[in-house]
């Protein structure tokens, strides 16, 4: 079975999606709001029989497809743009490239 070209971008969404679930910024406004809803006050329980659960809203959004399309253009990119180097010649060329742009 040959595979796709790309890395789907459902794949990359979701790896993102994790990040974000994991990342200290997420986790600075739960505990910030005292994991309870900045709107109707419900905190966030586990409680059997009251489960309530909170999410971290992004005030302005989230612009997903500008963020895919970001990242399908400067990192995932076609394997014709990439070459393997070890890592002291990706460090050098990393630099130089620092020095020149």
């Amino acid at each position: 079975m040959k595979r796709k070209p790309n890395t789907p971008r459902s794949q990359v969404r979701s790896a993102l999606r994790q990040l974000w679930l994991r990342s200290r910024e997420r986790q600075a406004a739960l505990k910030r709001d005292h994991y309870a809803c900045q709107d109707c006050g419900a905190k966030q329980s586990k409680a059997k029989g009251r489960v309530v659960k909170v999410e971290v809203d992004h005030l302005e959004g989230i612009e997903w497809n500008r963020i895919l399309d970001y990242i399908y253009r400067h990192l995932l990119v076609s394997p014709k743009k990439l070459e393997t180097v070890c890592v002291l010649c990706h460090k050098a060329r990393t630099e130089e490239r620092k020095r020149v742009g």
